[in-house]
């Protein structure tokens, strides 16, 4: 049997010198889909931010493996060009950088080649937005400069889509979103995910709207640094209704 997509052993992280995971453990596959749910300060994000490598977390015990792969050593450009997306709660504007001119550079350096002409980005990106039901005028925006809370998270969907990640991790990107702009992304994800279907996705999220449109295959609760208690989409549904303040009784 191969090894797991994704897989984090006794994962114990922290950012200065304060204890932020204490023990985590999670195995994601091909073509998974699991969320992490919790309350604020739990872990969640930095969870995700250090399975992408951010540097101002310090993982002092346990392992991060990619395919089997420990990825201690690897620095955030190389997890990427490996095939590790992270779509951002807040995303960065960049003025003077158009959507196309930052897509073939990201997409030449996940392919590991020199340079990409602009007119192959501009194949595959055109497809992407037509499938996504973008405006083929979006290409030319600067990144992320003026756009809205939905333009700025379905703009991280088409990044995730031209990519072609083995596993994104989607960090709280139903933040700020009314339902209209949350169910636009929800319908981004599964196209992306139809096109990808060995694609795992790992979801952190504080809400259950957008697991209603995505449907889980594990939802797992992390309090305190831990992951307290995993199940199916039916744990979200328990959480929305009555907190999670029980579970912190439980590690308690």
């Amino acid at each position: 049997m191969s090894a797991p997509l994704l897989e984090l052993r006794n994962l114990h992280v922290t950012a200065d010198e304060n204890a932020i995971l204490n023990g985590v453990d999670l195995t994601v596959r091909d073509g998974e889909v699991h969320a992490l749910m919790g309350p604020n300060g739990a872990g969640k994000s930095t969870l995700a931010n250090v399975i992408m490598g951010h540097p101002g977390y310090v993982i002092t015990q346990g392992q991060v493996l990619l395919r089997g792969e420990d990825l201690a050593t690897w620095t955030p450009d190389a997890r990427a060009r490996a095939g590790i997306f992270l779509a951002f709660q807040y995303p960065e504007s960049i003025s003077g950088v158009s959507v196309i001119q930052f897509l073939r550079q990201a997409v030449a350096a996940r392919r590991q080649l020199d340079e990409l002409s602009v007119l192959e980005v501009r194949m595959d990106l055109m497809e992407w937005m037509q499938r996504l039901g973008m405006d083929p005028a979006f290409a030319e925006r600067h990144l992320n400069d003026g756009f809205s809370g939905g333009e700025r998270k379905r703009n991280e969907i088409l990044q995730m889509a031209l990519l072609d990640p083995v596993i994104a991790l989607l960090d709280e990107t139903d933040s700020g979103l009314d339902i209209d702009a949350l169910r636009v992304v929800a319908q981004g994800v599964r196209t992306v995910r139809e096109r990808l279907p060995s694609m795992g996705v790992l979801i952190v999220t504080h809400y259950v709207k957008l697991l209603e449109e995505l449907r889980p295959d594990q939802v797992h609760i992390l309090v305190d640094g831990r992951i307290v208690h995993s199940g199916g989409p039916e744990l979200a549904q328990q959480i929305e209704a009555d907190g999670y303040e029980s579970w912190r009784v439980g590690v308690a």
